[in-house]
């Protein structure tokens, strides 16, 4: 997929998503070593985003896997079309049950979720995990069977074995420990909020239109309500949003009127945008 770890930075950057070293050389050696990577970090850093630009430039299948809390081994790796197989029943009632038995669990009445698609795909795929912090513990036991043998058993077919192992990314906001078993399976990768230079590089790709001041006061100011005892410190794709709403305004410059008048765009709690009101301090930045 990838020949250094230079190429993963050169090819993710063509996607529009600016790795740094660490993100550039774990992607590597997760691609070489086929283990799938586990990313962790707050929310809007780009997890969800590393995974959708690895299958841009692999020009592979993004097969995702949505995490929430209840969701199940039906919604994640396969369940049977039950109005299809109540149909076949009733249309072969003069048929024998073994005959109808061996009809109704075939492929035919398979659906297919997320896991067995990617485990199935002959073709380069990518399957993102997302948010596996938020799935129940239960559903760590099924995540460790794929991820162990890169198979799944279907008790009705078989066991059914990747013949193309996919590239396989876990996201996860920390919002519950995972097991340690999940991540010894894994190569892991935190990111983090970026360091300035580095989200300056994301706000001129992203919003090219923004002036290089008025870019560097973002990013400045941005850093200074992150600093702040905040319930959500604003991510990097508020960020974005923010110098776009920015150049959407037609502003020059970051003065108190402009900033109180749009810190709704960074910040999502009336409480935080209070106390960055109160605290912020724009002459010192």
């Amino acid at each position: 997929m990838f020949t250094s770890v230079d190429d993963v930075s050169a090819r993710l950057a063509e996607t529009g998503y600016l790795a740094s070293p660490a993100v550039a050389t774990t992607v590597f050696l997760a691609a070489r070593l086929g283990k799938p990577l586990l990313v962790e970090g707050p929310a809007g850093v780009g997890k969800t985003e590393l995974a959708k630009a690895v299958a841009q430039v692999a020009a592979a299948r993004l097969v995702r896997l949505q995490c929430y809390e209840g969701v199940d081994e039906s919604r994640a790796l396969y369940e049977w079309n039950h109005a299809k197989q109540l149909l076949r029943i009733s249309a072969g009632r003069d048929e024998s049950w073994d005959e109808t038995r061996t009809d109704i669990f075939s492929e035919e009445f398979l659906l297919p979720r997320p896991l067995l698609t990617a485990i199935r795909g002959d073709e380069p795929t990518v399957l993102l995990i997302d948010e596996t912090d938020k799935a129940d513990v239960e559903m760590e036991g099924l995540l460790l069977e794929v991820l162990s043998d890169f198979q799944v058993t279907v008790p009705e077919l078989g066991t059914v074995t990747a013949t193309r192992r996919p590239f396989v990314v876990l996201t996860s906001n920390a919002g519950r420990e995972l097991s340690e078993a999940l991540r010894r399976r894994c190569l892991f990768l935190h990111i983090g909020f970026p360091e300035e230079e580095l989200e300056r590089r994301i706000v001129r790709l992203k919003v090219p239109g923004l002036g290089q001041a008025l870019t560097e006061s973002v990013v400045r100011v941005v850093g200074a309500l992150r600093a702040m005892d905040l319930r959500k410190a604003p991510s990097v794709a508020e960020t974005v949003d923010w110098a776009r709403t920015l150049l959407a305004l037609g502003a020059d410059t970051l003065d108190e009127t402009v900033v109180r008048d749009t810190l709704g765009v960074i910040l999502k709690h009336q409480d935080d945008i209070q106390k960055a009101a109160a605290k912020l301090d724009l002459e010192a930045l």
